[in-house]
């Protein structure tokens, strides 16, 4: 039976066994295994029902710890960790050779983070081992914002759920990769494309790969309610041609009044889109908890975050 339990020490000695322990993260709550350790990495692939042409994130808690896992780390992935680390950046890097081709998909290069939990940071710093931590839910579902989502998820095959409140950001990291030195965007995330770009400058977009994806995330269908969903323009046409469904709404900042609409998740009645990131997957567990015919959200300002809502919700209608 996993338990909900805020004890470090218990994470740090499960950790140890070679066993997995779900996180949290600013992002989402995370699977989290020794990237050492063969058993503890296939348990996150079994556990999630993962295939393993996806890559893993590594996570650790000093730009020091790179040393141990990387051989390149180019002048501009310097500029985003010093922007934002710790943070919701994911920065794919050449690997050392010490690092197990089941994490990194075969590839030569490895996908690295120090995530802003102050938990799993005290939790990391207690370890001797980065921990490889894909979100803590079965593939392709929606993922997890806390740790009650995590438990439902996976209520007897994992032990613990490290609890560490609602996650802050409530969006996967955003992915940058390099090819030939120069940052490429291969997943939109909790931290903007623009907010990137002020950086490093102007950075090319590959956010859609379904064969050997370069980073998580990449795959057509991912983040995906149980029900189906739809993502419009004009909500409020369809669900006036939907007249037989019942229907839940994600909207952004306004409240919607119709006979088939069963529940309404407003994410920012104040159109704060780093607020309606941050309350999207919440929104969303919700609705797929109610057994609703469909639920239909409203296509979000292609600015900013709203970039990186529209991302998961394109890939949630797949």
């Amino acid at each position: 039976m996993t338990i909900i339990s805020n004890d470090i020490g218990r994470a740090v000695e499960i950790l140890n066994n070679e066993d997995v322990v779900a996180i949290p993260t600013e992002t989402v709550y995370g699977l989290a295994g020794n990237i050492y350790s063969d058993k503890a990495i296939r348990k996150i692939f079994e556990v999630k029902q993962r295939p393993l042409f996806n890559p893993l994130i590594v996570h650790l808690h000093s730009v020091e710890q790179l040393d141990e896992i990387v051989s390149e780390f180019p002048i501009k992935a310097q500029l985003l960790a010093d922007a934002f680390w710790p943070g919701s950046l994911t920065l794919i890097l050449k690997k050392k050779s010490n690092i197990p081709d089941v994490i990194t998909a075969g590839k030569d290069t490895v996908a690295v983070r120090i995530p802003n939990h102050p938990v799993t940071l005290k939790l990391l710093k207690e370890l001797s081992f980065p921990l490889a931590a894909p979100s803590a839910n079965p593939f392709n579902r929606i993922s997890p914002t806390n740790s009650l989502h995590v438990e439902s998820y996976f209520k007897n095959s994992i032990k613990m759920v490290l609890e560490g409140g609602e996650c802050k950001n409530g969006l996967e990291s955003t992915i940058i990769g390099f090819e030939n030195n120069e940052p490429v965007l291969y997943r939109l995330g909790a931290i903007a494309l623009e907010e990137i770009e002020n950086v490093v400058g102007k950075i090319n977009v590959k956010n859609k790969k379904e064969k050997a994806p370069d980073a998580p995330g990449m795959l057509a269908k991912h983040y995906a309610p149980k029900t189906k969903t739809y993502l419009v323009n004009d909500i409020k046409k369809f669900i006036k041609g939907n007249g037989d469904k019942t229907i839940g709404v994600v909207s952004f900042t306004e409240d919607m009044n119709a006979s088939n609409i069963e529940h309404v998740e407003i994410l920012s009645k104040s159109g704060d889109l780093k607020e309606a990131a941050s309350k999207l997957y919440s929104a969303l567990h919700t609705l797929d908890d109610l057994n609703l015919d469909m639920i239909v959200a409203q296509r979000f300002p292609d600015v900013g975050l709203g970039k990186s809502i529209n991302d998961r919700l394109e890939r949630a209608t797949k």
